[in-house]
């Protein structure tokens, strides 16, 4: 629990409230959200699900995963590998701005700030228990709502090396709670694939 209950909510509300200025929408169970207060609110659950004990500072960079993403497009940079990575450092950087901003209004401390920004940037990936559990929330995330749309937008190939990837970076806990996910067949069927080793 948050040693300080209101500033926790007070940090979240704020969090939903710039998610919420999304100009983009996705449906679910039959109703629009904004896109990215919709991504947040699937982060949070599955945070809860694999990591219930997690800390304060764990979930605020979990809801701000990706806190006004929509201001930086990826077609503000070049369409390959390299502009790829740029736009992701990019928005590293800006998830934490944004997220700072608004935990030191609600009166955060520095040091609490600065590890949530930590954990935003991915600092640590396999040696931070923290900054693995984010990403094992994001692939979750990812592969339980958005991967089949993903794919069929992708030759196969690629997308097998993007799922190959994708299963690296998560922890032995994170891939078993994919492999307990309920996918339609398509994309059970390319995760296998994936996970078929090579010859």
């Amino acid at each position: 629990m948050s040693e300080n209950p209101k500033r926790f909510e007070d940090a979240l509300r704020l969090i939903d409230e710039a998610n919420s200025e999304d100009p983009n929408t996705e449906s679910f169970e039959g109703e629009d959200y904004p896109k990215e207060l919709l991504y947040s609110m699937r982060m949070t659950k599955w945070l809860e699900t694999i990591e219930p004990q997690a800390s304060e500072a764990l979930r605020l960079a979990v809801r701000s995963q990706h806190i006004r993403r929509w201001e930086i497009p990826r077609s503000e940079y070049p369409l390959d590998r390299k502009g790829y990575h740029q736009w992701r450092t990019r928005l590293y950087d800006y998830h934490g701005e944004k997220s700072a901003e608004i935990l030191d209004e609600v009166g955060y401390d520095e040091e609490t700030i600065a590890r949530v920004r930590m954990l935003l940037k991915k600092k640590g990936l396999k040696s931070n228990p923290e900054t693995q559990t984010l990403e094992d929330v994001a692939c979750l995330v990812f592969l339980e709502s958005y991967f089949w749309d993903f794919s069929r937008l992708h030759d196969e190939e690629k997308i097998i090396g993007i799922l190959r990837k994708t299963w690296a970076k998560m922890s032995p806990r994170g891939q078993e709670a994919a492999r307990e996910l309920s996918l339609n067949a398509g994309a059970e069927a390319l995760l296998n694939k994936a996970l078929t080793p090579e010859n």
